[in-house]
């Protein structure tokens, strides 16, 4: 049974007729660096591929193998190597309870544009999900390293074949004749020659073998584990602003006085710069990538993160700060907050991970003329964090750091905030290579707003179980009850289990995740027959565990509660669950969209508001000039009367 409040929390309260701006997105015509709107979804994403792809190589990509490489230059060249913040999964804190690497697809390449080789391609798994069909990548341990590989079918593959594509090492591997790519097995089996750069160079059809680093070919001297189904892909990234917010990203670490570091990964603290970064990657060279003689090379710098500012301030004066409340009497108000990247921190030191100690700020910071106290939770409202006095200014980074979603509750009525000039300011780290870049010698900008936005059952298992109506974590079945805030009507439902699914992996389990809006009298079904499929080349040993996940386009008259329900045929355990509810919005306001960058040194900034959205992209012109370095973009929600 829910207590009293997480129902409030979860389950929201109606409210009046509202407004915001759900979903507002841009792409520019920057060649490499367009921005959200060219990689928001998986259509979007394949397509913005394909271009690129055809740009470099002259190619179509009519073919798997022409798909998976046009995938994996994509990959290479906006992704890179490091060590992201651990999100706390479990609820046992960051790095406790159970597997811990970050495995789904869109928060990997959004909040982070980094991992390590496991869980860049544990994520790279659902990409090819959708681009090539059930089970069509796994990612595989090799020396010392964990790789990855792409069921490929057609041509010289017939009815399919495992083949290498890693993207961690900058690494495919052509046979002699330059025709069909090679897998892990055939790689290994002759490793120093096959990985050997100079060995029949003219093979790799314009891509360096181990383009990263000569030294890399050693990873491919065993090859002795796979993962199926070894991550998954959650809701596409979408951002919703109320009346009085803006969100303003930056394509490099230091804010507005360039000092002020707010990162979620490790402290490499490199060029005196605090935070994760990698020297060597084709992330911002993507040029030099295909015909490379050398490889990436190594730079200082050469990508770091960026960062996603949101600052709230609510008109208690008008009913516009109703836009983010979820539940509100004469002595508090709660205000929910949601987004696609990952609440960051300035650590209190400059130790590796300082992030997860104590005494981190900067992450969440208010400010008012208040003398009121302050909760926040991270798990749904179930519960709170000991009630802090906002005086003038208070710093709750430690409650939220690490976390895509949280609710903050004033206890003070609306009435008594009028005059406070209350700011709520929340940093997250961003993926700089989904930053929106400007371009030399003019940029046409296209804009859109679906007007929806997401309210989540997770990630984690405390915010999953806050909504729980049936079953149990660490059982074969359970049930999640979500719904949308402030009226909102559900569109899209989104769902993903974590299974402890056996080693060896069975195929003739099945794996339901199943939908229902009428309360659990009815249910429609979200994945088709899934099951861990078993074929081709397998090495001796497997990963124990997978994931279940799809999605489900819901009626115009459904509920607005809206449950999902995970079971399977193998009483296998799911270990952690979370669904994510797309809902639209009410009401549509304008989008202010200001572009900040230098031409030549110079400060430059450029300004539209954009009507509300249509369905159809509206286009910009700035007319920039030579040597253009973009610094940042912000979105605003607004009343245009």
């Amino acid at each position: 049974m829910k207590s009293r409040l997480s129902q409030i929390a979860c389950l929201l309260l109606p409210l009046p007729l509202l407004a915001g701006v759900g979903d507002p997105q841009i792409r520019t015509d920057h060649p490499w660096y367009p921005g959200e709107l060219a990689f928001s979804t998986f259509e979007r994403l394949f397509e913005t591929q394909a271009k690129a792809y055809r740009s470099v190589t002259g190619r179509g990509v009519e073919t798997d193998q022409d798909k998976a490489l046009a995938s994996w230059l994509w990959r290479n060249t906006h992704y890179a190597h490091g060590e992201e913040g651990l999100e706390d999964w479990w609820g046992k804190g960051f790095g406790k309870g159970g597997d811990v690497r970050s495995r789904e697809y869109w928060t990997g390449l959004f909040a982070h544009g980094y991992g390590l080789c496991g869980t860049t391609h544990s994520q790279w798994t659902a990409e090819f999900e959708h681009l090539l069909g059930h089970g069509s990548g796994r990612g595989i341990g090799a020396h010392a390293h964990n790789s990855f590989e792409v069921f490929l079918k057609g041509g010289t593959y017939g009815n399919g074949k495992w083949v290498l594509l890693d993207h961690d090492l900058s690494t495919v591997v052509f046979d002699r004749d330059g025709k069909s790519l090679l897998s892990a097995g055939e790689v290994t089996s002759d490793w120093k020659r096959w990985t050997d750069r100079a060995f029949v160079p003219s093979k790799q059809n314009g891509w360096l073998v181990c383009g990263l680093h000569p030294a890399d070919g050693r990873s491919f001297q065993s090859y002795n584990v796979a993962e199926y189904l070894a991550g998954y892909a959650g809701p596409p990234p979408m951002v919703y602003l109320r009346r009085g917010e803006t969100l303003r990203r930056y394509v490099e670490p230091g804010l507005d006085d360039g000092r002020t570091f707010v990162f979620w990964g490790r402290n490499y603290n490199q060029g005196g710069i605090p935070g994760p970064t990698r020297s060597i990657t084709w992330v911002n060279q993507p040029d030099r990538m295909y015909r490379s003689k050398t490889g990436a090379g190594n730079r200082s710098g050469q990508v770091r993160y960026g960062n996603a500012v949101y600052t709230y301030q609510p008109d208690f004066r008008t009913a516009d700060y109703k836009d983010g409340v979820i539940d509100e009497s004469s002595s508090h108000v709660t205000f929910d907050f949601s987004t696609p990247y990952i609440v960051g921190a300035t650590p209190p030191n400059q130790s590796n991970w300082g992030i997860y100690e104590p005494g981190c700020r900067n992450g969440l910071v208010l400010a008012g003329l208040t003398d009121c106290t302050v909760s926040a939770s991270t798990d749904c409202g179930k519960t709170w964090s000991k009630p802090a006095r906002l005086n003038t200014q208070l710093d709750l980074t430690d409650l939220v750091k690490g976390h895509r979603q949280y609710l903050i509750r004033f206890n003070a009525s609306a009435a008594s905030l009028a005059d406070s000039g209350l700011t709520i300011r929340t940093v997250c780290q961003v993926n700089s290579s989904v930053v929106p870049r400007l371009k030399s010698n003019g940029t046409d900008i296209s804009f859109l707003a679906s007007g929806r936005a997401v309210v989540s059952a997770g990630p984690t298992l405390p915010q999953a179980r806050a909504h729980i109506v049936e079953g149990d974590f660490g059982t074969p079945a359970l049930t999640l009850e979500v719904a949308p805030p402030r009226k909102g009507t559900p569109v899209t439902l989104y769902a993903a289990a974590h299974i402890a699914s056996g080693n060896p992996p069975r195929s003739d389990i099945v794996y339901y995740l199943e939908a229902s809006t009428d309360g659990g009298q009815t249910w429609k079904s979200m994945v088709d027959d899934w099951r861990i499929q078993r074929r081709g080349e397998e090495p001796s040993d497997f990963w124990s565990q997978s994931f279940c996940y799809g999605s489900l386009e819901l009626d115009k008259a459904a509920a607005d509660r809206v449950r999902v329900r995970f079971r399977n045929t193998g009483r296998r355990r799911i270990l952690r669950a979370e669904a994510h509810l797309v809902y639209a919005t009410p009401d549509s306001d304008s989008t202010r969209i200001t572009f900040g960058w230098e031409e030549s040194g110079r400060p430059r900034t450029a300004t539209r508001v954009f009507p509300k959205a249509t369905g159809v992209p509206k286009v910009w012109h700035i007319p920039t000039g030579e040597s253009v370095e973009t610094k940042w973009v912000e979105f605003q929600a607004i009343r245009v009367e």
